[in-house]
């Protein structure tokens, strides 16, 4: 396979984009700039097919829909490595997922890599083969693009169709191939990566297990906080960290006074932000008033550990038995919330349902 070739021409994308279209294996990788903004911006999209690699410049005012129904045609097969990040920055510039989608650390963590083995790892594990990281965080959206990061850009996914065909014959082998693509195909989902001020708190550690007025604060200030993200397209840490945020909801200040002692929150976010916030916690105060069906989870420590340490050693055998890491089956949260008696969960659904749900779903039933 060649070098990878920049194209930042229209008559060149046209040239990839019919060589593109020939080939029924596409690897895929994007690199992407989003240190201040609020949304990735999408800056160079490399694509190995047949013995071509072509680098494609996003940011060369090029028109790449047709590169882009081509990727999402649905045929074929796509093949990228901890695809979710890519897939983000192609929702966010395209509105558009390529698909099928065959993801190598998916796929790798079904024949007995770790859960979340990174790309040089894997292409060392599988190919004997030293993968340069020196550019992983090089600025990709300077111009012009530095040969060395041109080269740096195509090791992404030069070895992307050989890992793809070594995996799936030992998934094929194991009768695990039809796991890797059910897995994988959840992150072809545009729900993933839109952003919904209203399911913004769910980002917040532990929120669950707080004091419901707690949560309702929590939750209001995280909408807020979301909104003014996406509107000054700005990270949302900028706006107002996670600390701060829930130590704000914690304290419930009265005025803004007290809204200045709150911990991590900058005096210029008070000055500029105070009376939006304390709008906030007023407004979750009405709500609170008003009733609410919200409840407090359940703190780990208070969930029955012996139960749980029954319930993960199901999982520790079942996944020793199919040379797997156990959180592949199952996490310690899964085993929680079923415990909590939880059902809309991941080992309670496709293939897992039947490897492990069943026999937890047993377990727990004679427990």
């Amino acid at each position: 396979m060649q070098t990878g070739v920049l194209v930042n021409q229209q008559s060149q994308l046209d040239d990839a984009c019919a060589a593109i279209s020939r080939d029924g294996l596409v690897a895929v990788d994007t690199e992407f700039a989003r240190t201040t903004q609020f949304t990735p911006r999408l800056c160079l999209v490399q694509i190995a097919a047949g013995t071509q690699i072509f680098c494609v410049d996003e940011l060369a005012g090029l028109d790449t829909r047709p590169l882009w129904d081509i990727l999402c045609a649905g045929t074929g097969m796509r093949v990228l490595h901890a695809a979710k990040q890519d897939l983000e920055v192609a929702w966010v510039t395209h509105q558009r997922l390529p698909e099928p989608l065959f993801d190598t650390q998916i796929a790798a963590a079904l024949v007995g890599h770790p859960a979340q083995v990174g790309y040089a790892a894997l292409v060392k594990a599988l190919l004997d083969v030293e993968v340069d990281k020196t550019h992983t965080r090089a600025d990709w959206s300077q111009r012009p693009l530095r040969p060395e990061l041109i080269a740096y850009a195509n090791t992404d996914v030069i070895h992307l169709p050989t890992i793809y065909a070594q995996l799936g014959k030992e998934l094929e082998r194991l009768g695990r191939y039809a796991w890797a693509i059910e897995d994988s195909a959840r992150l072809v989902d545009p729900d993933l990566y839109r952003n919904d001020p209203e399911g913004a708190w769910r980002r917040l550690p532990g929120l669950p297990r707080m004091p419901v007025a707690v949560q309702l604060r929590a939750r209001r200030l995280a909408r807020w906080r979301e909104e003014q993200a996406i509107r000054a397209d700005r990270p949302r840490q900028w706006i107002i960290s996670d600390r701060a945020l829930l130590d704000i909801a914690q304290r419930n200040p009265p005025d803004e006074s007290a809204l200045a002692n709150c911990a991590d929150l900058p005096a210029g976010v008070v000055r500029r932000q105070a009376g939006a916030v304390l709008a906030e916690l007023a407004a979750a105060a009405d709500e609170l008033a008003g009733g609410t069906d919200l409840s407090q989870a359940l703190r780990p420590e208070l969930i029955d550990q012996a139960e749980l340490k029954r319930l993960g050693k199901i999982v520790d055998e079942v996944a020793k038995m199919l040379g797997v890491v156990p959180e592949i089956l199952a996490t310690r949260k899964d085993l929680s919330a079923l415990i909590r008696g939880e059902r809309e969960l991941r080992p309670l659904s496709g293939w897992r349902r039947s490897v492990i749900g069943e026999p937890l779903l047993a377990a727990v039933g004679a427990g």
